[in-house]
């Protein structure tokens, strides 16, 4: 008994020894900050698109609506929040103003604001109520203030910028903390603008003075709000509104401008916003904004016309799957509450998320590493010393096996530094059929991966069934057909030591 304890004792000592000298692996590139940290795990919001512009059965107000026009009866804040929940969305962002320039909350810049409107006495706050929803629904909360007034006389002037500013102002202090503060790229153009009914353009590289506004502003009042813009700061649009990201899509990017100007939202070289830059200066994600209907406001017309569970999934894919968000766009009807079609369809595609992604079958193989950071891995609370050593066995510290199926983002497995390329092989008692392959890295430490290959043991032989480049955050790769097998090897590859924080198949 005391020759066993001993023999324990030694090798914990020994793996106290080796386990302080095994250093993780050094970052890679641009990081993402802890604020992206925190957008990265949100994954899927929503954008809730609700103004006289609905009322008028139009997309983009004018800025004309009479205050009056705005009277949802059957307006349920909850209802709608509840539906973007049931989805499996975990936040919402309310558009505070769109380019019609009507406040729904009361603010004190523009008399053109939801106090004028008959709905609530005049003492309504819609966004209030947003907040409110998302706040007892358990659901993250963000505002989107559109830079262009259609409606604003002194939009185009100098005064108009103190205007938005102190909008701005406003949300960002009486609505709780917010984890996005949302900008459209969309500027400058024809409008109401007080009665002058008139085209007004604006030099989009410098007339809204966005540095200023975000710096001083948005990161001292709201400092953990992303901040989403055609060129971030910590979020960039997509480069289209399908949803619908290309297959390489890196989290980082080089910005870039117009003529020799600094790059602007809505003045920008847009040629890489969808795929990014390998080895981009900015760590800088793509969130996916596409809406449930084809317009981001209701229309009665197109009832019967809402994205499909197939089609949801699909964007989820290409979205989320591809390192990037997902910003769905809700549009309640004129009675204040989501239609029920898109009620049944947040349903399901809610279920349909739940189901696909309940069982990673990759917790039932045994999985062999062709190598693993430290040359070993120590095993603790095993029952016997001897299984100490044993790599395969459950239980696995620091950079081993364990970590690619516990669903934390941040442990993973990591190999030597000198190790770029890597394998992941597992083995399974009896065949598994999947047709969907799950992989993250680590993003603390970077983008890091260039590609992977994935691999089934078929005929004495291994057969490439899919590969993809830019895993980052998330990266769902789907299959052309279920495959069966007993056997499955993922291939990875680098230019520096890997670092995978999880692996699934479903």
């Amino acid at each position: 008994m005391i020759k066993k304890l001993t023999v324990f004792a030694l090798i914990l000592c020994l793996t106290s020894t080796l386990v302080a000298q095994v250093k993780a692996p050094k970052p890679y590139g641009v990081l993402p900050s802890p604020r992206q940290l925190k957008w990265h795990e949100t994954e899927m919001y929503c954008l809730i698109h609700f103004t006289p512009t609905t009322f008028q059965n139009k997309e983009w107000g004018y800025g004309d609506a009479e205050p009056s026009l705005f009277n949802p009866t059957k307006f349920n804040a909850l209802q709608i929040v509840q539906a973007a929940k049931a989805a499996g969305f975990n936040g919402v962002i309310a558009v505070a103003k769109h380019h019609d320039g009507f406040a729904l909350w009361p603010t004190k810049t523009s008399d053109y604001n939801i106090s004028k409107s008959i709905w609530g006495n005049g003492k309504g706050d819609l966004v209030k109520d947003f907040q409110l929803a998302a706040k007892k629904e358990g659901l993250k909360f963000g505002v989107y203030c559109s830079p262009w007034d259609r409606n604003n006389p002194n939009y185009g002037s100098p005064a108009y910028i103190d205007v938005y500013r102190n909008q701005i102002k406003e949300l960002y202090s009486n609505y709780g903390e917010l984890f996005m503060s949302w900008h459209d790229g969309a500027n400058g153009g024809d409008g109401y603008y007080g009665g002058k009914k008139e085209q007004r353009k604006v030099d989009q590289s410098k007339y809204y003075d966005w540095h200023n506004t975000w710096e001083n502003i948005t990161r001292k009042m709201q400092p953990n709000a992303a901040i989403f813009s055609d060129v971030g700061l910590d979020v960039r649009w997509l480069g289209n509104e399908r949803g619908l990201a290309p297959e390489t899509s890196w989290a980082t990017i080089t910005i870039e401008g117009k003529n020799g100007k600094p790059a602007m939202p809505g003045f920008m070289n847009e040629a890489n916003l969808g795929s990014g830059t390998r080895g981009g200066k900015q760590w800088i994600p793509f969130e996916a904004d596409v809406a449930l209907r084809p317009g981001w406001f209701y229309h009665k017309d197109q009832d019967d016309k809402v994205k499909s569970v197939a089609q949801l999934f699909n964007i989820y894919c290409s979205s989320v799957g591809r390192g990037g968000s997902l910003d769905l766009g809700l549009s309640p009807t004129t009675e204040g509450l989501l239609h029920q079609n898109d009620v049944d369809t947040l349903a399901k595609f809610g279920a349909m998320l739940k189901k696909v992604f309940a069982n990673n079958l990759a917790k039932q193989a045994k999985i062999s590493l062709s190598n693993v950071r430290g040359g070993m891995n120590f095993l603790l609370g095993s029952g016997n010393p001897s299984n100490l050593l044993n790599e395969r066995n459950k239980g696995l510290v620091l950079f081993g096996s364990a970590n690619l199926t516990d669903r934390d983002r941040y442990s993973y497995w990591a190999t030597d530094d000198a190790v770029h390329q890597a394998t992941a092989e597992l083995e399974f008692i009896k065949p598994v059929s999947f047709s969907i392959v799950q992989l993250r890295e680590n993003i603390k430490l970077g983008q890091r991966i260039d590609s992977v290959g994935v691999e089934v043991y078929k005929n004495n032989a291994w057969v490439q069934i899919a590969k993809a480049t830019s895993i980052g955050a998330n990266r769902i790769i789907r299959l052309p057909q279920t495959e069966t097998a007993d056997r499955v090897r993922v291939k990875f590859y680098a230019p520096v030591c890997i670092a995978v924080s999880e692996l699934g198949l479903y």
